[in-house]
C-alpha cells in the first residue's frame, strides 16, 4: 500500500514525540511505501534523518512561505506564478470564492446546526464540497475553501491574491453583513490586514504541487499526522482524487491555538476572525476524514464536538517503548519507601507550588519523607523564572535539617535535572522512589504517568486531562488544586506497602496492554487495510494490475510466492 504521509514537519528533519511516532510507525509498518509530505518548518539544524527503504521525503514545504534548498521541487510555484496577477475572468472567480469563504467565517450558527454539524458527512471517496443548502455558515466557508483549491490548482498566483484589496473588501463586508458574529462585526481595518495576512500562512497548502497524479494523487491513503494546517493537504487529495484520509491526532491543534499566548495582544474582533477560521478549518477536516484516530477520550470529545462522526472517531494510544524500563518493573523491592517522585517540565500548568504545600503536610505527619523533583531540560525562557519561584519557596517551607549539632542540614526536597549525577536515566529517576506523583493543572496525555506505570510504581495524579483513562483503577486520582487531597493520598500508599506494590504491578499490567509501540502498529495496521478495503477502485494507466490491490497487501508481513506462471499472475503448484 502507498501512504501519503503528512507530518507537521518533525519528521523527518528533527526530533519530537510527533517525529518519534512517524518513526516508529514507518519503521514498524515496513511492508508499506510511505511518501513523506512535510508540511511545516524544519528544524533549525535542517538536517534529515536517516529514511528507511520503504520511505521516501517526497515533498516539504513551509507554510509560513520559508521553503528552502530542502524542496525536491518548487512546492510553492515559481515566483513568477506567484506574482502573476489574474484577469478578468479569474479575479471573479477569486472574488466569488474568498466571499463565500468569508461568508461562512463570519456567519453565526443557526441555533440547533451544532455549528459544524449540519453540513455534508460524505467523507473520503466525495467531492469534499458541502451540500448546498445546507445550514450554518460552514457549508459556505467549505464551498468557498474548495473553490480557492481548484483556483490555484488550474491557474496560480493564490498567496498574492490573498493579500489583495479585493480580499480584504470582501473579509470587510462579510464582517458586517447582517448575520455576522457581533465580535467580527467591530473588525476594524488593521484587524482585516491583519487576518488577511494570516490567512493566507493558514491557506499555503492549497498553493502547493502535490495535487498531482504523481504526488498524493498516486497515494492510496493520506495519513495526517495532526489536524488543522497539517491535515490540509489530505482534504484536498480527497476532494480532487477521492483519496481516504486518516487523521491522528494526540493534541489537539484547534485546543492549543485557544490556549496559545500569541492571542494576548491581539484585538478581540481578531481573536474572534482567528477562532472562527480554526474552528471551521478543524471541524471540516473532521467531518470529512474517512476515520479519525485520536490518542485519548479527551482528544476525541473535542473532536465530537467540533462535529466529528462518533462512528468514524477510534481511539488509539500512543505508543511508548516499553523495554527499557523492563529492569525496573521487576524488582518490587527497588526505590526507598519513603521517597516521593516528581518527573516533567517546570511550568506553571505542573503546579509544582501545590506539590510543594501537600509535601508540607506529608512531613508533619510522616517527617522522614522526601521528595525529589526531577526536572526535563527545556529551552522555554520562562521555566527558569519558575524553577526559581518553587526553589525559593522549598526553602521557606524546609529549612535544611541537621541530624545533631555537629551535622550539616539537608533539605528534604531536592531539585535535579535529568541527565545529572542523581538523575542519570529516567529509569533511575522513576527506581529512586516508592511513589509518583502528577499535580497537573492542565494535561493532555501524560506520557511520563505511562513510564511510571511501566516501572510498576504506584501513582498519584490529579484529576486532569487523560490522567483518569491512563490509569483506569491502578493508581489514586485527586481533583487538581487541592494540596490536602494530594498529602492525603500520598500517605495512604507510603504508609501501605502491600496497597503499594499491588497497584504497581496492575499499573504495569495495563500499560504493557494498552501503551506499547507493538498496539499502536497493529491498530494502524488494521485501520489502513480497513480503510483500503472501503476505497473506490482506482486503476492507474499503464500499471498493467489485473486487481487494485494485490492480495498480499492484505496479509500482514512480506509475501513472496516461489514460482509465478508465466501470463497468468498465479503461483505454481
Amino acid at each position: 500500500m502507498r501512504i501519503g504521509l503528512l507530518t507537521e514537519g518533525g519528521y523527518p528533519y528533527a526530533v519530537g514525540e510527533s517525529g518519534v511516532w512517524c518513526e516508529r510507525l514507518v519503521r514498524g509498518l515496513g511492508q508499506h511505501r510511505f511518501d513523506l509530505y512535510a508540511v511545516g518548518r524544519p528544524s533549525a539544524a535542517g538536517a534529515s534523518l536517516p529514511l528507511p527503504p520503504n520511505a521516501r521525503l517526497a515533498r516539504a514545504a513551509d507554510p509560513e512561505g520559508a521553503s528552502g534548498n530542502l524542496l525536491e521541487r518548487a512546492a510553492l510555484g515559481t515566483a513568477r506564478a506567484a506574482r502573476r496577477a489574474y484577469g478578468r475572468r479569474d479575479r471573479r472567480r477569486f472574488t466569488e470564492a474568498y466571499e463565500r469563504l468569508a461568508t461562512g467565517l463570519c456567519a453565526e450558527e443557526a441555533e440547533g446546526t451544532g455549528g459544524a454539524r449540519g453540513v455534508s458527512t460524505a467523507g473520503a471517496g466525495g467531492s469534499g464540497a458541502a451540500d448546498v443548502g445546507e445550514p450554518g455558515g460552514a457549508a459556505a466557508f467549505a464551498e468557498g475553501l474548495y473553490a480557492l483549491a481548484e483556483l490555484a490548482r488550474e491557474r496560480g498566483g493564490l498567496p498574492g491574491a490573498l493579500r489583495s484589496d479585493d480580499a480584504v473588501r470582501a473579509l470587510e463586508a462579510a464582517c458586517r453583513a447582517p448575520g455576522a458574529r457581533r465580535g467580527a462585526a467591530a473588525a476594524g481595518l488593521p484587524d482585516h490586514l491583519a487576518f488577511a495576512e494570516h490567512l493566507e500562512g493558514v491557506l499555503r497548502p492549497l498553493s502547493l504541487d502535490w495535487y498531482e497524479e504523481d504526488a498524493l494523487g498516486a497515494a492510496d491513503l493520506c495519513h495526517a499526522a495532526a489536524g488543522g494546517t497539517t491535515a490540509l493537504p489530505g482534504l484536498l487529495a480527497g476532494h480532487f482524487f477521492g483519496t481516504p484520509l486518516l487523521v491522528t491526532e494526540y493534541g489537539v491543534q484547534l485546543r492549543a491555538h485557544y490556549l496559545s499566548a500569541a492571542d494576548a495582544d491581539r484585538s478581540a474582533p481578531l481573536r474572534t476572525l482567528l477562532a472562527a477560521l480554526h474552528g471551521r478549518l478543524a471541524a471540516e477536516v473532521y467531518r470529512q476524514a474517512a476515520l479519525l484516530t485520536p490518542g485519548n477520550a479527551h482528544t476525541r470529545r473535542w473532536q465530537e464536538r467540533c462535529g466529528a462522526d462518533r462512528d468514524r472517531v477510534r481511539t488509539v494510544h500512543p505508543g511508548m517503548a516499553a523495554d527499557r524500563f523492563d529492569g525496573v518493573g521487576e524488582d518490587e523491592e527497588s526505590g526507598d519507601p519513603a521517597t516521593l517522585v516528581w518527573v516533567g517540565r517546570a511550568e506553571p500548568a505542573k503546579d509544582l507550588v501545590a506539590l510543594l504545600h501537600a509535601f508540607a503536610e506529608i512531613r508533619t505527619r510522616q517527617p522522614d519523607a522526601r521528595l525529589r523533583i526531577v526536572t526535563v531540560p527545556v529551552r522555554d525562557p520562562g521555566a527558569e523564572p519558575y524553577l526559581a519561584q518553587c526553589r525559593a519557596l522549598a526553602a521557606q517551607l524546609f529549612p535544611d535539617e541537621a541530624a545533631g549539632a555537629h551535622a550539616v542540614g539537608e533539605n528534604p526536597v531536592s531539585f535535579e535535572e535529568l541527565g545529572g549525577p542523581e538523575a542519570p536515566t529516567l529509569e533511575d529517576t522513576y527506581a529512586s522512589g516508592a511513589v509518583v506523583v502528577l499535580s497537573s493543572v492542565v494535561e493532555g496525555f501524560p506520557a511520563g504517568l505511562v513510564e511510571a506505570m511501566f516501572c510498576a510504581r504506584a501513582t498519584v495524579s490529579t484529576d486532569v486531562g487523560a490522567v483518569v483513562e491512563i490509569i483506569g483503577g491502578t493508581g489514586l486520582v485527586v481533583p487538581p488544586r487541592n494540596p490536602r487531597a494530594l498529602a492525603d493520598a500520598c500517605l495512604a500508599l507510603l504508609r501501605d506497602p502491600e496497597r503499594r506494590y499491588r497497584l504497581g504491578a496492575a499499573a504495569r499490567a495495563r500499560a504493557l496492554e494498552l501503551f506499547t509501540v507493538e498496539q499502536n502498529l497493529a491498530a494502524f495496521r488494521g485501520i489502513y487495510l480497513e480503510l483500503l478495503s472501503h476505497a473506490p477502485v482506482r486503476h492507474r494507466p499503464g500499471d498493467g494490475a489485473l486487481f487494485a490491490h494485490p492480495a498480499e497487501a492484505h496479509v500482514p508481513g512480506s509475501w513472496t510466492p516461489r514460482a509465478v506462471t508465466a501470463g497468468t499472475g498465479a503461483p505454481d503448484a
